[in-house]
């Protein structure tokens, strides 16, 4: 069971599904269901390429989640330029997105998930650093260096172009010297320290976007807090988006393994 929905951001909103789990309408409003908010990557949408988050939400909700995607500002059916604002904006997001889905009839606030992927995954991170609410993390082949990591991806001499333009084409988005300016400012690495509690942590070993030596990275990081427990997982052979059909299952599996120890969830009961 899911539902399209319009969260309020500015003076616009944001494209959002809610997925719930099959026993939530048979609950009649007794039991708090845990939250997973899926965030999304770099000109990404709360589809995911190949479903991936479509399909995620389907696990997740069959193990008695509800799932929140959405998408960010300019990406997918949210209106808004994507490349017009940065890594800022998109935290301001997320939290908005909490917000709402805090809200919801039957929300166990006291568990509320960030699953981010890929620049999402640093979106997630920075995001849990600053809101309380966050009471767990999940990172998929998360960026680490943002700034390095994306232009990257764009070209080197694209970016630097910015210098003579105001904007540059990346498969059909302008990006601006503000939106890489604001991936400079933020160190995911370094603010990973700051978040205490658990997280885990999943890389494809064939990952050619986003190096999986950066799952390892931040298991050091987290494994020097004085509390929070972290765990990393590899999928063998998978790519950034675990396109794979058996990348996928391990991926998912490895996930929801995780989440069902780590997070109570009292409509399993019903």
């Amino acid at each position: 069971m899911g539902t399209y929905v319009k969260i309020p951001w500015k003076q616009q909103y944001l494209a959002a599904s809610i997925d719930f789990p099959p026993t939530y309408e048979k609950s009649n409003g007794e039991i708090a269901f845990p939250l997973v908010i899926i965030c999304h990557g770099f000109t990404s949408s709360r589809i995911g390429t190949h479903r991936l988050f479509v399909k995620t939400a389907h696990a997740l909700t069959s193990d008695g989640f509800v799932v929140i995607r959405f998408d960010y500002e300019g990406c997918g059916e949210s209106p808004g330029v994507y490349g017009d604002s940065g890594l800022d904006e998109f935290i301001e997001q997320t939290k908005a997105v909490i917000d709402f889905g805090t809200k919801l009839n039957n929300i166990d606030r006291e568990q509320v998930v960030l699953l981010g992927h890929s620049l999402g995954g640093a979106t997630a991170l920075l995001t849990a650093v600053e809101d309380e609410r966050v009471s767990k993390l999940i990172l998929w082949s998360a960026v680490a260096h943002p700034y390095e990591d994306i232009r990257k991806i764009v070209g080197k001499e694209k970016v630097a172009n910015l210098k003579k333009v105001s904007a540059i084409d990346h498969l059909g988005y302008s990006l601006t010297a503000k939106y890489f300016h604001s991936l400079e400012k933020y160190h995911p690495l370094n603010a990973a320290r700051n978040f205490s509690k658990d997280v885990l942590l999943i890389h494809g070993t064939n990952d050619e976007e986003i190096p999986a030596k950066y799952s390892e990275d931040y298991e050091r990081i987290f494994l020097r807090r004085e509390t929070g427990t972290c765990i990393r997982k590899e999928v063998i052979g998978a790519n950034h988006t675990f396109s794979c059909g058996e990348h996928f299952q391990d991926l998912i599996s490895k996930t929801c393994e995780w989440i069902t120890k780590n997070v109570y969830i009292p409509a399993k009961q019903i």
